[in-house]
């Protein structure tokens, strides 16, 4: 039964490996879900060089003072089976992360947990193409909010409105080298139709470890009319930079590149096909809070179109190595090519690695070995995630597949469906539309309002929220589809 200790960590510093979850839980006094906080544990005893990560939720109450910084120092902790890497939640901003191992001991010098007061209110943005260029636009009133697309975060005291777009980074990168900087993060460009905000934090993919002059090398970079200024950062967080009282333009997050492999946040995404017999998949090694991942999009549009889905795997266990190459490995593959991939800086394209594996509906297995032969990654996608029974891309009325369907029939379906909030409500519970758009689909007066509203959210978004909407269309208004589904044959 867990204890109260709030010198929980005096404690932690006595004990020897092996520490598991139970005793940890049991001298930290965590037992209320007052505020989460991921931990993650690495068990170099158990798992030799495989490094496979234990992940628990630990659901801390009554710990944090709010107005003070707890600083735990376990600098003499002797623990070579872990190190801790904290994933930022919505209750937690945390000062000092990545802790870097070294050799067979990992030590921790500093970590400094900060209690956040700021609730970011995760909302998604109405999108319009102009020119063919995505744009980004949120309605907000006071609060604070997390764009979920771009990862960017605004708090304000009233109603604004924002819009934004990513930039094409090419035609500043030489002037980017001539500065001695690079790429930090996005280069967005911000336009405030209604009101000011008081604090913008943009995104960013470097990883501090625990250097802080890692710090001092980040710098403001706005792209004006007639060139570019830099600016001083306010704050850095693990995965953002903060800016007060922000005056708009094309703007990003540059550092010192003093060195080509520096410590990276990254992301992996896989785009797969499931065919009757193999599955076809091609995986992405993106550094996270980056352009990179709207130029993936783009690059794979035409195959969402053609059956192909999006997943967005886990993150790596920790910071990777910018430019350097890892092995993709899966043992079930029948061909993977090339079989390596690189971590490309953000000015360019990501490179991809293609796998093919004959469809025999078990799970995939799949991780990243670097040059030193340890596994930086590794995850696994269930066959009930991935399979064509279960996974709503593959649906299709009378050979056609969703897209067509809501796209041929959406004048009918306007005039026709009747019960529009059930099935707002099944895409909303499946987090495939956004408590914005949900709220655009609730204000409207009439049947026919909401459905062009949730149509509207909904086409822009690919064949698997096109697939769950046919699907709930079908539930919902069973007569009106089969109809349409029986006149089109």
């Amino acid at each position: 039964m867990c204890t109260d200790q709030p010198y929980w960590y005096s404690a932690l510093r006595k004990y020897s490996p092996p520490l598991n979850f139970a005793t940890f839980c049991h001298i930290s006094g965590f037992k209320h879900k007052d505020i989460k906080l991921y931990f993650f544990v690495k068990n170099q005893q158990q798992v030799g060089h495989n490094h496979e990560v234990e992940r628990h939720l630990l659901d801390i109450s009554n710990f944090f003072n709010k107005s003070k910084t707890e600083k735990l120092g376990m600098q003499n902790y002797s623990a070579p089976f872990f190190n801790f890497l904290l994933k930022l939640p919505l209750s937690l901003a945390l000062d000092s992360i990545c802790v870097q191992e070294t050799g067979p001991i990992c030590i921790i010098d500093m970590l400094v947990l900060v209690q956040d007061s700021t609730h970011w209110l995760q909302i998604e943005p109405l999108t319009s193409t102009v020119q063919g260029v995505t744009m980004f636009r949120h309605r907000t009133p006071k609060g604070s909010y997390e764009c979920t697309v771009s990862g960017l975060r605004w708090l304000c005291e009233r109603d604004v409105i924002l819009k934004y777009h990513f930039r094409n980074w090419e035609p500043y990168s030489q002037l980017l080298k001539d500065m001695q900087y690079t790429q930090g993060g996005p280069l967005l460009d911000i336009t405030m139709e209604l009101g000011e905000l008081e604090e913008v934090h943009l995104p960013h993919f470097v990883c501090l470890g625990t250097n802080p002059s890692l710090r001092n090398e980040m710098k403001i970079l706005h792209v004006e009319e007639h060139g570019v200024s830099l600016e001083e950062v306010h704050e850095v967080t693990r995965f953002h930079v903060k800016i007060l009282h922000p005056k708009f333009s094309a703007i990003s997050v540059i550092w010192k590149s003093l060195s080509r492999k520096k410590d990276v946040h990254c992301d992996v995404v896989l785009y797969m096909a499931v065919k009757k017999s193999t599955v076809i998949s091609r995986l992405y090694l993106l550094l996270r809070n980056s352009s990179q991942k709207e130029a993936v999009q783009e690059r794979e549009k035409n195959q969402v179109s053609k059956g192909f889905s999006e997943f967005v795997l886990s993150s790596p266990n920790g910071s990777l190595k910018l430019n350097s190459w890892f092995a993709f490995k899966n043992p079930r593959s029948t061909s993977i090519n090339p079989e390596k991939i690189q971590l490309l800086p953000a000015d360019t394209t990501p490179s991809c690695c293609q796998m093919i594996m004959g469809n025999t509906g078990v799970d995939i297995e799949m991780e990243l070995i670097g040059d030193d032969e340890r596994t930086v990654w590794k995850s696994v996608l269930s066959k009930d995630v991935y399979s064509n029974d279960s996974h709503p891309t593959s649906l299709t009325l009378s050979g056609i597949p969703a897209e067509e369907f809501l796209k041929k029939y959406r004048a009918i379906l306007i005039q026709g469906v009747k019960n529009t909030m059930p099935i707002a409500d099944d895409l909303s519970s499946k987090s495939m539309i956004g408590d914005e758009e949900y709220s655009r689909i609730t204000a409207e007066t009439t049947e026919q309002e909401r459905m062009r509203e949730l149509l509207n959210a909904v086409l822009p978004k690919g064949p698997e929220v096109m697939g769950a909407c046919l699907k709930a269309l079908s539930e919902h208004e069973h007569h009106l589809v089969k109809y349409l589904s029986e006149s089109s044959t």
